[in-house]
């Protein structure tokens, strides 16, 4: 059995548009991820691009389970000695409401240009509203 390798113009590539008001955070960015990497596809290989581009709605209104909340940390290092720094869930997510579940999207994608592509195919917004109307996405849920 030989393995398809699809030329990327024949790639058809649809929208969706998800959701995200009380749905955990793992578990929907485990379906983003999943959808955009195209693992829902007959075509599906690892290392192209075959997926289909995500647009989630309402990421203000995300959940997390139990004390996560409170407990959650987002770390970064300034490259000197000593500049770790980690900022908490709830202040994370006051200050940029859609950058928690880009994280968590990111982290579900694989690591260098594939990955950084991939996360170019996904749009969050915080609220209801998104410019992507004239792409007619189809409404998804998890």
């Amino acid at each position: 059995m030989k393995t398809l390798f699809v030329k990327p113009a024949q790639v058809e590539r649809k929208w969706f548009v998800i959701d995200a008001e009380g749905k955990p955070m793992g578990r929907l960015a485990a379906r983003v991820a999943s959808i955009v990497r195209g693992k829902e596809k007959a075509v599906y290989t690892p290392h192209q691009a075959v997926g289909d581009f995500v647009v989630v709605i309402n990421a203000d209104k995300m959940t997390l389970s139990g004390r996560k909340p409170q407990q959650k940390l987002y770390y970064r290092h300034s490259g000197y000695v000593g500049g770790l720094k980690a900022t908490p869930f709830e202040k994370a997510f006051a200050r940029h409401p859609t950058f928690p579940l880009d994280q968590a999207i990111k982290g579900m994608l694989p690591k260098g240009p594939l990955g950084r592509d991939l996360l170019k195919n996904v749009k969050v917004y915080a609220g209801p509203k998104h410019p992507h109307a004239a792409q007619n996405p189809q409404a998804i849920e998890l």
